[in-house]
C-alpha cells in the first residue's frame, strides 16, 4: 500500500513514519508534504496514493483546501492537534481522525479498519471526503489559540480587510480572524446571501440595516452591528446592489 503524508511538524511528521514502520513495515511512504499548495502540486501531477494521512491545519491553511482543489478518490485519515469536538463531522467521512501526539495503538486501529473494506467501499470514503469538504465552506473552523471555533456562515453579518488581515464579524458583533482573503471568501460564499461591497467589505444580506445616498451618487451602507470603518458602494456598482438585495433569496 502506497501512503501520502500531509504534515507540516516535522516531528509529527517522523512520528507517523516511525509508527508506520513498527505496525505496518510492508506500507510504502510515498512523499511528506508541508503546505496546500505543495499538496495540491503533487496530486495533480502524479496517481493517487492508497491512502493519505493528512493534517488539518497547515502553515499556509486548512488541508479541506486541498480538497476542494483535488478530486480525491483515496480514503482519508485525518490527523490534528486539536479538541474533537469540532471535528464530528469528519469522523463519518474519513476512515478515522487522530487526535495528537499519535500513538502506535491509534494509527493500526485506522489501518485495521481500513484493512476490512472492500475496494469498492475504500472508493466510497474518498467520495464521502469530498461531500464533507462541501459542507465544510458552510461552516468555518476558526482557530483561537488551542480551540477550534465552528462558525457557520448564517451566523456572519460582514468580512473585513485590513494590512493584509481578514476578520469575520458575526450578528452578535464578535470578531473572529480568518486565514482566507477576501477573494477566495467570495469564491465559496453564496452570491444570494454575500455581498462584495468594496475591497474591504463582504457583507451579508440579513446584516444591512439601512442605506444612505453618499456624495457621488454612492451609497452608505449602515449594518446592524458596528464596523470599524464606513461601508461605500461606488457609484458603479449602486445598480448591481440594488439588484442584490431586492432579489428573492433562494430556498435550500
Amino acid at each position: 500500500m502506497k501512503v501520502l503524508l500531509i504534515e507540516d511538524e516535522t516531528a509529527a511528521a517522523q512520528n507517523l513514519v516511525a509508527i508506520l514502520k513498527e505496525v505496518a513495515p510492508s506500507l510504502e511512504v510515498l512523499d511528506i508534504l508541508e503546505s496546500v499548495e505543495e499538496s495540491v502540486e503533487w496530486l495533480r501531477s502524479r496517481p493517487q496514493p492508497d491512502l493519505l494521512f493528512m493534517d488539518i491545519h497547515l502553515a499556509d491553511g486548512e488541508s479541506f483546501r486541498i480538497l476542494d482543489a483535488v478530486e480525491i478518490t483515496a480514503p482519508v485519515i485525518f490527523t490534528t492537534a486539536y479538541d474533537q469536538y469540532a471535528l464530528e463531522a469528519f469522523r463519518l467521512c474519513s476512515i478515522d481522525y487522530l487526535l495528537k501526539p499519535l500513538s502506535a495503538a491509534d494509527v493500526r486501529r485506522a489501518l485495521d479498519k481500513l484493512e476490512r473494506l472492500t475496494g469498492s467501499e475504500r472508493r466510497e470514503y474518498g467520495s464521502r471526503v469530498q461531500q464533507a469538504v462541501r459542507r465544510y465552506e458552510e461552516t468555518f473552523l476558526i482557530h483561537v489559540r488551542d480551540r477550534i471555533i465552528p462558525l457557520h456562515r448564517d451566523r456572519i453579518a460582514y468580512f473585513y480587510t485590513s494590512n493584509e488581515r481578514v476578520t469575520a464579524c458575526d450578528h452578535a458583533g464578535n470578531a473572529y480572524p480568518m486565514d482566507k482573503t477576501l477573494e477566495a471568501l467570495q469564491a465559496v460564499l453564496p452570491e444570494a446571501d454575500f455581498f462584495r461591497a468594496n475591497r474591504q467589505f463582504i457583507v451579508a444580506r440579513p446584516a444591512v440595516r439601512e442605506i444612505a445616498v453618499w456624495f457621488g451618487s454612492r451609497l452608505s451602507l449602515a449594518l446592524k452591528v458596528e464596523t470599524p470603518e464606513r461601508i461605500i458602494i461606488s457609484k458603479a456598482r449602486v445598480p448591481e446592489f440594488k439588484a442584490w438585495l431586492r432579489a428573492v433569496r433562494p430556498t435550500e
